[in-house]
């Protein structure tokens, strides 16, 4: 029997995973879990343990709540990875917690898009991304019947179309929020190169 991390199940917890589950698409909400149960795993591959090296509910709150910024309630003029840390900052700020634990978070959403620095900035911040990395399979699972079990229980449903297809949408109508050089930027470039190259073709005629 394949056992894996129990999500936390305390109120706070409970009440930020009803905030996931109104807001965003289905599939994100179970990328968004899985990518939690991931961040764990590659956490126990590197030798670190919950309450010694990091804060096992900073976790599932970034975790969790990594992708609020792709929900309408949270489309504002920044990129979604800014908007969804703002959102999660307030979210726990009106939870009580304090401001110290409440930045763990903040930055750990804020930088999960960003390679080579989300890995170097505290624990939390570095297995978030791991567990982003992981459910996007650039990071290897040791044993595949892992992944197998991970995905029986929070279904892919096609997650790497449906997250797209939310930052872009955004993306088309604030340009702004998909800055250059930023992954949202790049996703948003590859739509317009697509819808352009589709423009060009010449019409089919019935013969």
């Amino acid at each position: 029997m394949i056992e894996l991390p129990s999500l936390p199940s305390h109120p706070r917890a409970t009440r930020a995973q009803h905030v996931l589950n109104r807001l965003v698409r289905p599939a994100i909400v179970n990328h968004s879990i899985r990518t939690y149960l991931w961040a764990v795993l590659a956490g126990e591959r590197r030798g670190m343990a919950p309450g010694t090296d990091y804060d096992d509910d900073l976790l599932f709150y970034a975790c969790s709540l990594h992708d609020l910024g792709t929900s309408d309630a949270h489309d504002g003029p920044l990129r979604f990875e800014v908007e969804g840390a703002d959102a999660a900052a307030e979210l726990l700020t009106s939870e009580g917690l304090d401001a110290a634990r409440v930045d763990q978070v903040w930055e750990a959403i804020a930088l999960h898009t960003s390679p080579q620095i989300a890995e170097r900035r505290g624990p939390i911040t570095l297995l978030t991304r791991l567990g982003v990395l992981t459910d996007f399979g650039q990071e290897t699972i040791d044993d595949p019947a892992v992944r197998e079990e991970v995905e029986r229980l929070h279904p892919r449903m096609d997650i790497e179309q449906e997250l797209t297809d939310a930052v872009v949408a955004q993306a088309v109508r604030r340009p702004e929020k998909a800055p250059l050089h930023s992954w949202p930027g790049g996703l948003l470039r590859a739509h317009l190169d697509a819808v352009s190259h589709l423009a060009a073709q010449p019409e089919r005629t019935e013969a």
